[in-house]
């Protein structure tokens, strides 16, 4: 797959909340996620391989109560790179109801993402 249709099948799996297929079928065991800026640490914060992205978004997904809504832009694509904007709008245990939104920034290397960034508030 080319880097265009890499960001389309994420998009198409992101819609349909399969994010733990998003990685299985499009990150490469050395990927590596990067949170926003003090959010680097603890349990949701920067890792490194595709086994400590799955646990940390199992660690995420853990502290969901109740998922009222989600959303995923279309992708837009520069040479390596493709960006996204996302939403969720939940319940979790740690913090009641809350809406987040983020812009999140992909990099693909020899057809699996390999640097994902996340950016938000």
């Amino acid at each position: 797959m080319d880097i265009q249709q890499i960001a389309d099948r994420y998009v198409e799996l992101c819609r349909a909340g399969k994010h733990e297929q998003i990685q299985d079928e499009l990150y490469a065991d050395d990927a590596i996620s990067i949170e926003a800026p003090g959010n680097q640490s603890g349990p949701l914060g920067n890792v490194e391989g595709l086994e400590a992205i799955r646990e940390k978004g199992r660690k995420f997904m853990e502290d969901v109560v109740e998922l009222h809504g989600s959303w995923c832009s279309d992708p837009v694509v520069g040479g390596d790179w493709f960006t996204l904007a996302m939403g969720i709008d939940a319940t979790y245990k740690s913090m009641g109801r809350v809406s987040m939104a983020e812009v999140a920034v992909y990099r693909v290397r020899e057809g699996k993402i390999v640097h994902e960034q996340f950016f938000y508030g």
